[in-house]
């Protein structure tokens, strides 16, 4: 069940908020951070926008209510208007915008301490032979949190890369928030989730973090600032606001003094609700990753909001990057058109608009690019990338 509350405003001085009341929806996850840290500093007021954060129970959660117009927009996953447009997650051609990128990496695969001992951190040549010593005594399921969301593929370039058939396992779907309660019951031996859900698993000693999301692609989007269609086309002068006052949050959260503040916010009931030190750890670059494998520290590469400006562009090359693993990984049998659903979906030039007023470098799109484990990715020539990944 969502719930809204009003958060107390910071250290700026704030201007009186105009205009109606905007209602952005939210995970329980780390990287809701943006939203959590413009509220409470008071940025969304300080650009004369009164908006109100809705904790949401799931993504279909978000979908559902972003679509009908009950929210505004939404912390949401990069990759799931794309995936509801093609009809992988939702009905097809419902048009949920991309207004801007709010993070990158900062995700993990974990499993089940039934795999402890079998494979370690990274460890990726090993991971085919555990999953069968695994499956000769049970079952193997790995969770995700949205078909054909930013988790999922993750999740299925994982697989690939360890030369584990997809059919070989389950994969169902939880909501983040119940990723651990699930794996403490044994409903799954594995999940793709974002933080802080892998640190807490490792925490208490329900699973161990196999691999960080930026270690299968550095720098990858991961959140996305996800509008209604109306709101962006009746309201654009109130989304720049939104999207500045996000934009300033994101360079704030950047700084990494200014981590352990955001990591208190963040561990409050009424937004992600988990312990603190977790949270912060995590934020911070430093993950226990469970299973007695000892710490990992990430520097450069762990969860980023603004790195002078190279987070938040919207860039059609990787949508379709995602759209193109929809077709590789089954979901779609016929390849959609790139070029038109990017185009529809990305509002890239209203991101342009507002990185210009703001005196942020807007990244340069449609360049080729290549994944840790992955053959290359040319968004000019998309043929050739599903041919190669075709084993």
């Amino acid at each position: 069940m969502a719930f809204a509350f009003a958060a107390s405003a910071g250290t700026t001085n704030p201007t009186k908020p105009v205009g109606k009341k905007i209602r952005l929806g939210f995970i329980p996850l780390t990287d809701c951070a943006p939203l959590v840290a413009a509220k409470e500093l008071g940025l969304f007021a300080k650009y004369g926008v009164d908006v109100e954060l809705s904790k949401e129970a799931s993504w279909a959660n978000i979908r559902d209510k972003v679509l009908l117009g009950e929210l505004d927009g939404a912390h949401c996953l990069f990759s799931m208007p794309l995936s509801v447009y093609t009809g992988v997650g939702g009905k097809a051609g419902s048009e949920m915008k991309i207004a801007m990128v709010l993070n990158n990496n900062g995700q993990a695969i974990t499993l089940s301490k039934d795999f402890c001992g079998l494979v370690g951190y990274k460890e990726m040549g090993k991971v085919a032979a555990a999953v069968r010593a695994v499956k000769a005594k049970k079952e193997v399921t790995f969770a995700m949190t949205f078909p054909g969301g930013t988790h999922d593929i993750w999740l299925r370039n994982w697989l690939a890369a360890a030369n584990v058939p997809q059919k070989s396992v389950g994969i169902i779907t939880i909501p983040p928030p119940q990723m651990v309660a699930n794996m403490r019951v044994d409903n799954m031996e594995g999940f793709s989730v974002g933080e802080p859900w892998n640190g807490v698993a490792a925490a208490q000693n329900v699973g161990f973090t196999q691999i960080a999301s930026q270690d299968i692609w550095q720098h990858h989007p991961e959140k996305a600032l996800v509008v209604n269609s109306k709101f962006a086309a009746e309201d654009k002068e109130d989304l720049k606001k939104v999207m500045k006052a996000i934009i300033e949050a994101c360079k704030w959260l950047d700084n990494m003094g200014n981590r352990k503040k955001a990591a208190q916010w963040l561990t409050k009931p009424y937004y992600v609700n988990a312990p603190l030190q977790v949270i912060e750890a995590r934020l911070l670059g430093s993950s226990d990753l469970g299973c007695e494998l000892g710490v990992q520290k990430y520097k450069g590469d762990y969860m980023t909001f603004y790195n002078n400006g190279i987070v938040n562009t919207p860039k059609k090359a990787h949508a379709m990057w995602f759209l193109a693993q929809y077709v590789r990984f089954g979901y779609l049998k016929a390849e959609p058109n790139y070029k038109a659903i990017t185009e529809k979906l990305i509002l890239d030039d209203l991101y342009a608009e507002v990185a210009k007023e703001m005196g942020v470098p807007v990244q340069p799109d449609m360049k080729p690019f290549k994944t840790t484990y992955d053959v290359p990715f040319d968004p000019a020539n998309i043929d050739d990338y599903l041919k190669a990944t075709k084993k």
